[in-house]
């Protein structure tokens, strides 16, 4: 199965010799064996000719705003309705999360409480505790477009992961990131973070995150599409 990794931003510089770049982290937790990828960095404005050209989409995050007027983005949101159209499934993290709620008819701005970095506990529609993710964003998804379902949530993000039928599974925290990773974004960029958040993100190793258990369900989610 070939799924196409649709690369909406670049790991910092000074990051990716010792972590690699976007399509890497998502190419190491869905496992290198798993799928067959092609990777197109949108961000550079390097798109697939066709939806056709790959059987599953996944969407990357990104240090840009799915709002920016960027003509990359409106191109972007284009597919997303178009890969929706053809019936193959996508995935969205973080920015992709946003962006295909935005292309959906949903809406994203600012999280009224700020930045959210490090370890953040979801919950599901039952109250009950779902799992702990690694965060990285100031914006979220405020609006849900029609056929969203609630899969997870937070205090401070209440649509966290988001699941439209067999179309969509998007998740606003980073599945793909690692504890070492977060730490390097508060070093190279959070200097908007509080001081508080800051020591929170850093700390973030010693939390039970649901990396390989999210994981799988991503695959999972494909592979069923």
């Amino acid at each position: 199965m070939r799924i196409g990794i649709l690369q909406t931003g670049h790991a910092p510089d000074e990051l990716r010799s010792d972590f690699g770049d976007y399509d890497l982290f998502f190419r190491r937790l869905l496992g290198e064996e798993t799928f067959e990828y092609a990777v197109y960095p949108v961000v550079d404005d390097v798109f697939p000719e066709s939806v056709a050209d790959a059987d599953g989409w996944l969407i990357t995050g990104s240090r840009f705003s799915v709002n920016d007027d960027d003509p990359w983005v409106g191109r972007l949101l284009d597919l997303i309705q178009e890969i929706k159209s053809s019936g193959r499934p996508m995935v969205g993290i973080c920015f992709g999360h946003q962006a295909i709620a935005k292309a959906l008819g949903g809406e994203v701005g600012a999280n009224p409480g700020g930045w959210v970095a490090g370890a953040s506990a979801y919950r599901g529609p039952d109250g009950a505790e779902d799992r702990t993710l690694l965060a990285w964003h100031k914006e979220q998804v405020l609006k849900l477009p029609e056929g969203a379902e609630v899969l997870a949530g937070s205090e401070s993000c209440p649509f966290a992961i988001l699941r439209y039928g067999d179309s969509a599974l998007t998740y606003q925290a980073h599945p793909e990131f690692t504890a070492d990773f977060i730490r390097g974004l508060v070093a190279t960029r959070g200097q908007a973070l509080s001081d508080e958040i800051k020591t929170w993100a850093g700390a973030s190793d010693v939390a039970d995150i649901a990396r390989a258990r999210t994981g799988a369900e991503i695959t999972a989610f494909l592979k069923a599409g």
